[in-house]
């Protein structure tokens, strides 16, 4: 689960920036399931995911401050959900860190960890 959360936020920081740089892009979904099976999800310490999201959170606010009202209007097109708007884009996400944490959290307690 912690080597999720990079994985997915990498995506969406591209999907991002694709949705700053194109008109409507149609951006590719990747299989998150196939994504944790990868070696370097299996063999990486959680602590280097760890500084994978910090850091890519550094840039993506550092982004996320600069846009314009006008930026906040861009948006993508998904595949399967259609067109996303980059301030829907941002809302999702910052509730999935978020509801990966509390499942974290509550891991944790049940584990005596």
């Amino acid at each position: 689960m912690v080597h999720h959360l990079p994985d997915s936020h990498l995506n969406a920081y591209v999907r991002f920036k694709l949705a700053l740089t194109e008109d409507e892009p149609t951006i590719k979904p990747y299989a998150e399931d196939r994504w944790a099976e990868l070696e370097d999800t299996k063999s990486t310490p959680i602590e280097i995911s760890l500084v994978l999201l910090e850091s890519l959170h550094d840039r993506w606010v550092r982004l996320l401050r600069s846009l314009t009202m006008e930026d906040w209007k861009r948006q993508f097109r998904h595949p399967e959900l259609g067109v996303v708007p980059l301030e829907k884009n941002v809302a999702l996400y910052a509730w999935h860190g978020k509801h990966h944490v509390a499942q974290v959290t509550e891991l944790r307690k049940r584990m005596s960890w």
